[in-house]
């Protein structure tokens, strides 16, 4: 009788540190999730932010202010404007 007391007390143990070793990984595994979650909303804060700023960038006032003050480029005259037409085929008379 001794013999099976000492045997379900070691089982008992085995299970006990089983219970406490899985909670631990779980936990382990909660807190990982928390942070990835944390890094996913800030992600998507400085997607927005991008968003934001190449819209700003991309801006055509803006980009036409840089056209003409850096790049000293201005629009054609209507006598430069030249038309190509195309026919179905493709091909430019």
């Amino acid at each position: 009788m001794a013999k099976l007391n000492l045997l379900l007390l070691c089982l008992c143990i085995a299970c006990a540190l089983g219970v406490v070793t899985s909670q631990h990984k779980a936990r382990k595994l909660f807190v990982e999730m928390q942070k990835e979650k944390d890094r996913a909303q800030q992600m998507e804060v400085e997607w927005g932010q991008l968003q934001l700023e190449q819209s700003t960038w991309a801006m055509p006032t803006r980009v036409e202010k840089i056209a003409s003050r850096q790049l000293q480029m201005q629009l054609p005259k209507g006598a430069q404007i030249q038309f190509v037409r195309m026919d179905q085929s493709g091909v430019s008379q």
